[in-house]
């Protein structure tokens, strides 16, 4: 397949990150463009690209046919609406935007235009939770009832500065950078979700950003769950689900994973493959965008996950239970 021409915008980590993976995904980056020109330059060179002047450029430019924004996430659904009109696919970082009327707007506009829309939930794709996802459907955990997920690591111990130290770009601290992930991985094995309850608090006061949070999530099957993220403790990735039959644990962000029938009192490791899910998913855009077929997490994937990120901001910044259906049809 011949490799696919994207134009990447927003050059920072992340946007290094996706760049690194573009080659072995069958992605060719051809563009950047960032507001600094010396930023877009080092990244011109390093990666042997086109730097582009602005992002009109970008879109304007016939040889681009797809673009990979990794902007801060308030900009996404501006970026997303002037891709489509100019017909460029788009490959967009998550969290897709911060609330669901902004979402809408930009799935509105992708679809309008038929491009492909996808969003960067990668951590769904881990083998441990695709073989978690195949022991719900199979029924070998019986009848989910409560499922646990937390992502956590301690960099906000040294606060970044810029757009991703903002509050105002990450509300509820970790849950929008970290926890985010997590959140379409419970969707993904539980199903939408009901209801929401959340605690968001600025503890040690290290940097400008909530260090932790805490959500309860009833799913519209029944099941309860919690989900845990912070900034400023140990390494922590897991998501776990628990049935009437057995368990399954997804530990160390897919590289562990175990298992537990109901008539056992301890848990037993099993082999499980890992794999680079950041490549997988760029390699799935491409084909996408080759074969004109729709991408795992499209538009209404992501609407859900933006549901309830921004019921979960809603219930921490005013103490009530939040119903995702209001959320989900606001806009």
């Amino acid at each position: 397949m011949e490799p696919l021409r994207v134009a990447s915008i927003g050059l920072g980590w992340w946007g290094g990150e996706l760049a690194d993976k573009a080659s072995v995904a069958g992605v060719d980056v051809v563009s950047c463009f960032a507001r600094t020109p010396a930023s877009r330059e080092e990244f011109a060179t390093k990666y042997d690209c086109k730097a582009a002047e602005s992002f009109n450029d970008q879109l304007a430019d016939p040889y681009v046919e797809a673009i990979l924004i990794a902007t801060p996430h308030s900009t996404h659904s501006d970026l997303v609406v002037r891709a489509a009109a100019a017909g460029k696919h788009v490959f967009c970082d998550k969290p897709f935007t911060l609330d669901v009327a902004s979402g809408k707007r930009a799935v509105a506009a992708a679809d309008a235009a038929g491009i492909v829309l996808q969003v960067g939930h990668n951590r769904r794709r881990q083998p441990a939770n695709r073989r978690i996802k195949q022991m719900i459907d199979s029924d070998e955990l019986g009848m989910i009832h409560y499922a646990e997920a937390n992502m956590s690591y301690p960099k906000g111990l040294d606060p970044r500065t810029g757009w991703r130290g903002d509050p105002a770009e990450s509300p509820a601290g970790g849950m929008t950078g970290l926890g985010v992930h997590l959140i379409d991985n419970l969707i993904y094995l539980l199903g939408p979700a009901a209801r929401v309850s959340a605690f968001s608090r600025r503890v040690i006061g290290v940097g400008k950003l909530d260090d932790v949070t805490t959500a309860n999530i009833e799913f519209e099957s029944g099941a309860l769950a919690v989900l845990g993220t912070s900034m400023v403790i140990p390494f922590i990735g897991r998501t776990a689900v628990w049935g009437t039959k057995g368990s399954a644990t997804n530990e160390v962000d897919g590289s562990r994973f175990y298992v537990q029938p109901s008539a056992e009192r301890e848990r037993t490791q099993q082999p499980i493959e890992t794999i680079d899910t950041v490549a997988d998913e760029l390699a799935e855009f491409a084909r996408n965008v080759r074969n004109g077929t729709r991408p795992e997490t499209g538009g209404p994937e992501a609407l859900e996950v933006v549901a309830v990120f921004e019921a979960i901001v809603e219930s921490a910044a005013t103490g009530r239970v939040i119903d995702v259906a209001e959320v989900r049809a606001r806009g």
